[in-house]
């Protein structure tokens, strides 16, 4: 079954200029598709689109009619006051509209109950019960701690949560709505690790259709049937993830190339015979027909258009030599705030040569690290650098002194180079023709990565220290960035949530976890397979059994009796599952214990459910 159809989709925002034209394609009910692109190719565009919230064109759109369809590219506006968790809770509107009917008709059967009031409160019940109220309190329990949302967040006003937070929020509440196709634009951005591989496993689990826009290409690996390429307006169709993409794409690059080659070829020689006759048949017209002939020939032929090939940058790092073996090395090494501590105790040494990710989640103190390492936040302890030792830093979020300049005047001001200089510099980073006259203030996220860079990459410095360095870059701007770094034979420390990225790089790992800094002289893969072996060989914790059903023997006596008996259980299982809410509450900044209560929570509201059950059956017997 189709669940997405477009057929010649066109959208223009300046007449002549078309950002989507011709684009068609289908999604099958159940698939995961990942949708790629450079910035601003219109794939955002397009998800709006196919939520109704633009319009096009011309073409044709069919999203079917009988799906519930979600989209978090936009984060809607909520009421003034709303918390986190009344965000969260929004995504069941309709089952607390059910639970409210439920409540007055039970205000009004308390004195006595006609057949129709028990009929709609029958009905009610079951809406309530298939929709999943019963398992509400669980499944906000079990998102929030999949993506990291933890207790104290819950409480917060909404209105004072940053972008990133503001977003991760948005992306629990849609989850929460069960919705049958869901749009995912950028879902892993503002997600740590540990949040973007439960995002994966929900994916793969999840049973309905996901288009998802992504450059996180460790994700789209995990998670996609195939791949849309959106190129120029149109699409471009590959059946595999993102390795399967890149394989084909170069091997369809290569036979593109070796067939306009050899039409070339073939149209060159071709065009050197009918010279050659034109020539010949200046006295001889059958020989000048035949050349005209050939010519003709030689028009109608369908020539394969040369590929096209993607611009690069050619830029270098500018290193300065290092002398000696120790870079940094801090002792006692440790970071406050009040009575709460980032890190302590830390004890580590770094030579020349070295690549090092700096991993952890939200929150843990990845960027106070850095910025205790640069001196810009005070520490306990020791931290000596080597006597040649200079570092370069691009940070998480890039701040301009002067946001009027434009990023001519900038270069100019800023690295006191001549005309020509920072003209080839900005070249050498993309930034070519009028571009350089644009304002620094108005560039794109990535822009102003791709311009702090070029900054940065002229500077003499053997230690670079990178915080987020691909996020809001493309996937071409990724690769760019990549290979730059490549060439630079220097030290580099970096903190990032881009696997693909750490995977390339990271030839030793520090992982900042419950205050403390363990050190993993490996790469990316050997640390995920030890921190796997640790995690099998924790005692697993089962789940306390379902008690059996009992039915009553018969007779009003032995029934009354078991009615009571039930509501002795019922009311202590209540008590079970309200103490866990406090256990919770205390745990909420340990990951892992906070993780073992969610699931005995989950298994006594279980045992609460088939007691309720029981109950009710006995009450109908």
């Amino acid at each position: 079954m189709v669940d997405i159809s477009v057929n010649n989709l066109t959208k223009f925002f300046v007449i002549g200029e078309n950002l989507l034209e011709g684009l068609s394609f289908e999604i099958q009910e159940g698939e995961c598709v990942a949708i790629l692109g450079r910035n601003g190719c219109g794939k955002t565009t397009l998800f709006r689109i196919l939520t109704g919230e633009m319009d096009y064109d011309d073409g044709e759109v069919f999203v079917n009619p009988h799906k519930k369809i979600g989209l978090i590219s936009q984060i809607p506006h909520f009421p003034a006051g709303y918390s986190v968790e009344d965000v969260l809770r929004s995504a069941y509107a309709e089952l607390h509209r059910v639970k409210a009917k439920m409540e007055l008709l039970e205000q009004a059967m308390s004195a006595g109950a006609d057949a129709d009031q028990l009929r709609e409160y029958d009905a009610l019940t079951n809406r309530f019960e298939s929709g999943g109220g019963y398992g509400m309190d669980v499944e906000v329990d079990k998102i929030c701690n999949g993506l990291g949302i933890i207790a104290e967040q819950r409480s917060q006003l909404f209105d004072s949560l940053s972008g990133g937070e503001k977003t991760r929020v948005n992306l629990a509440r849609l989850l929460l709505e069960k919705t049958d196709i869901l749009l995912l634009d950028e879902p892993t951005n503002h997600l740590d690790l540990r949040s973007v591989e439960w995002l994966e496993q929900y994916i793969n689990d999840f049973k309905g259709t996901v288009l998802a826009i992504s450059h996180d290409r460790y994700f789209i690996d995990q998670v996609a049937d195939r791949v849309i390429e959106i190129t120029d307006g149109h699409a471009e169709f590959y059946s595999g993830n993102y390795s399967f993409y890149m394989d084909e794409k170069q091997a369809r690059f290569d036979l593109q190339m070796k067939q306009y080659e050899q039409e070339q070829a073939k149209l060159k020689q071709l065009g050197y015979t009918v010279e050659r006759m034109k020539g010949w048949g200046i006295n001889n017209r059958t020989l000048y027909r035949r050349a005209m002939s050939i010519q003709h020939r030689m028009e109608r032929i369908k020539k394969t258009e040369r590929p096209k090939t993607e611009k690069t940058m050619k830029a270098t790092f500018g290193e300065k030599d290092f002398s000696g073996d120790v870079v940094f090395k801090m002792k006692n090494f440790g970071k406050a705030f009040g009575e709460r501590t980032l890190f302590s105790d830390v004890e580590l040494n770094v030579e020349g040569g070295e690549r090092i990710a700096l991993l952890g989640d939200n929150g843990t103190g990845k960027s106070t690290f850095i910025k205790c390492l640069l001196g810009e936040e005070d520490f306990q302890g020791k931290l000596q650098f080597g006597p040649t030792v200079k570092w370069g830093y691009l940070p998480q979020i890039i701040k301009f002194s002067h946001p009027e300049r434009t990023l001519y005047d900038t270069m100019l001001y800023e690295k006191n180079c001549s005309p020509q200089m920072a003209r080839d510099r900005l070249g050498a980073f993309l930034f070519q023709g009028e571009d350089v006259f644009k304002t620094v203030g108005t560039l794109s996220g990535g822009e102003q990565s791709r311009l702090r860079l070029c900054m940065l990459m002229d500077e003499k410095i053997n230690l670079l220290i990178l915080d987020e360095p691909t996020n809001h870059l493309d996937i071409a701007s990724r690769e760019w960035i990549e290979a730059a770094i490549e060439e630079f034979e220097g030290v580099l420390l970096f903190v990032s949530h881009d696997r693909y990225f750490i995977e390339k790089f990271a030839e030793r790992i520090w992982l900042l976890d419950d205050g403390e800094i363990r050190d993993f002289k490996c790469g990316y893969q050997k640390y995920r397979s030890i921190l796997e072996h640790e995690q099998a060989a924790k005692p697993i914790i089962t789940a306390a059994p379902k008690p059996k059903k009992e039915k009553p023997k018969g007779g009003t006596k032995e029934q009354d009796k078991l009615i009571r008996r039930l509501e002795r259980e019922i009311e202590k299982q209540e008590r079970i599952v309200a103490e866990y809410d406090t256990k919770i509450d205390a745990a909420s900044a340990d990951y892992q214990e906070l993780t073992r209560l969610l699931s005995e929570k989950e298994d006594a509201e279980l045992v609460l459910m088939d007691l309720m059950e029981q109950w009710e059956a006995a009450q109908n017997g």
